[in-house]
């Protein structure tokens, strides 16, 4: 593990030298293809995936892993990496993750970040709850999406959820460093310690009885999203202080759960705003 990074500081002057270590990536115990998993710690692939975790002074790093291309990259951003490039060709990389990945000539061994408790959220918080979004590439859309509005945290299930690494990771596209995950055993327990503690549950569900612009909103508040086609399980929507719908005028009336995050996240927010 690496001494504490320190923030980046642009620059273009430095550039990748001989003090960069090159080598082959083979012997690199690298990410099971199909989960894209280390036992301990994560995979983190894709310029701004790697960029956001390279500049987040709470990552730990174990390896990096970069194409003479893209040190050249890394080094007009960061006068001094906080961890030591090792110079690779962009085929070791590819054999290192799934078939279809967009590595971009980086790949970043990292330890995860660590996890809060409902308990150290904050009073006036906005947060998102995931009841079991199994995709990753949905719940790395939704991240990416919930950093960009500004969410405080997203709440997940510890089980029936896919790990903060590899595709989750990408599609999150940096959001992973800046919106802290909070993982629960027990999904309807901690929606049943939000609500003791002041929140706002909205659940959205098709067959909501209200409206989500008609749903008077307020801080502390938590959404509730459910998988593509489950929709919520009875028991997070007995939880849940109010079941909305989110109602668009075309023919197709249902969204991808990402879209939908979206959407609702740019109600929600634009709604707050205007209360102050």
């Amino acid at each position: 593990m690496n001494d504490k990074p320190s923030r980046p500081r642009p620059a273009g002057t430095h550039r990748a030298g001989p003090h960069w270590r090159r080598g082959m990536a083979s012997n690199r115990r690298g990410p099971d293809r199909t989960g894209e998993h280390e036992e301990d710690g994560v995979i983190l692939y894709g310029w701004h995936a790697v960029h956001e975790a390279l500049a987040n002074p709470a990552r730990r790093f174990k390896s990096l892993l970069v194409t003479e291309n893209a040190a050249r990259r890394l080094t007009e951003v960061f006068h001094n990496l906080p961890i030591m490039p090792t110079i690779v060709r962009p085929s070791e990389i590819d054999r290192l993750v799934s078939a279809d990945s967009v590595h971009q000539g980086m790949l970043l061994y990292a330890e995860s970040l660590p996890t809060l408790t409902v308990e150290d959220l904050a009073p006036e918080s906005l947060i998102l709850v995931l009841d079991q979004l199994t995709d990753p590439h949905n719940v790395g859309a939704i991240v990416r999406t919930a950093c960009a509005f500004g969410v405080d945290a997203i709440v997940t299930t510890a089980r029936h959820s896919p790990a903060a690494t590899g595709v989750l990771a990408k599609s999150a596209s940096g959001g992973l460093e800046h919106v802290p995950f909070v993982i629960v055993r027990n999904l309807a327990g901690a929606l049943q310690t939000l609500s003791e503690r002041g929140y706002l549950c909205v659940g959205l569900d098709s067959e909501g009885e209200q409206a989500l612009a008609d749903v008077p909103l307020r801080r502390p508040l938590a959404l509730v999203l459910g998988a593509e086609g489950k929709g919520l399980r009875q028991l997070t929507r007995e939880r849940c202080n109010v079941l909305a719908r989110l109602d668009v005028p075309g023919k197709i009336k249902s969204l991808n759960v990402s879209n939908a995050a979206a959407v609702c996240l740019y109600d929600v927010t634009s709604r707050l705003s205007a209360k102050g």
